[in-house]
């Protein structure tokens, strides 16, 4: 085959591979007393992208030794199979020495990816990745602080069943972004976990006092009144229709 024809291949391929990369995944949304598992919902409608924020501090952060390197490969995907036109693209891009061709992923791609992790359960794994980026980041000296990879760390600390490391982390990004209303109710689930009922209403509260309109803190805080009115009436069951109203109510708490 002719070299300019060669090279035309590669030109062609490598265009439409970095079309692919910079393709957005879909966030799912959470309900019930469960942790919110993204900031779409606060971030997006004001337009500023994540690394926009000009707020430097950041939670509890584990830097690995040693550091990433900017620029690194956070996920280490098994290589494509070679054949076809693909390998040939792979083969013409290894003969210009020096060169890296490679299309780093954007932020919202590497917290698709940490998401999906955790949704398959694999919290260890995520939180390598996102201490791992945190650090990336610092040598990077990137602007600001990504908010939604350090609400992503939260959750995969509760998700190893790290409590009080989680609640440490969301009392943190509650102080940091008080107007964000999902790390108000995340913290109330940790609390709930702990059995902490009033902290999780005063957390839920909260975070109806940042977004009234925010349905998931909403949700989650009738359950939460429930649980206290469980309570209530184990406590007084001696009572007349305490005893009644403690099985009802516990009725209506069974998954």
């Amino acid at each position: 085959m002719h070299p300019i024809s060669r090279r035309l291949i590669a030109t062609t391929l490598l265009l439409a591979g970095m079309t692919t990369a910079f393709a957005t995944q879909a966030q799912r949304a959470a309900d019930g007393l469960t942790p919110t598992i993204n900031l779409e919902s606060t971030l997006l409608p004001t337009g500023w992208p994540q690394e926009a924020s000009q707020t430097t501090a950041t939670g509890p952060q584990v830097i690995l030794s040693p550091a990433p390197r900017p620029g690194e490969k956070l996920f280490d995907d098994p290589p494509p199979r070679d054949g076809g036109w693909k390998g040939l693209a792979r083969l013409l891009e290894a003969i210009s020495p020096g060169v890296d061709t490679s299309i780093p992923l954007t932020p919202s791609q590497v917290t698709d990816r940490i998401s999906a992790m955790m949704d398959s359960g694999r919290y260890a794994e995520a939180l390598d990745v996102i201490d791992r980026r945190m650090a990336q980041r610092e040598a990077e000296n990137a602007v600001g602080t990504d908010v939604q990879l350090m609400f992503l760390r939260g959750r995969a600390l509760a998700g190893l069943e790290k409590h009080n490391e989680a609640i440490e982390h969301y009392l943190n990004m509650t102080t940091l972004f008080p107007e964000l209303p999902e790390p108000w109710n995340n913290l109330a689930v940790e609390y709930v976990k702990q059995g902490k009922l009033d902290m999780a209403q005063d957390a839920l509260e909260m975070a109806l006092t940042a977004n009234p309109q925010y349905a998931t803190a909403r949700a989650n805080l009738g359950w939460v009144q429930l649980m206290q009115a469980k309570k209530s009436f184990d406590d007084a069951r001696n009572v007349p229709g305490a005893s009644r109203a403690a099985q009802q109510t516990s009725d209506i708490l069974r998954p």
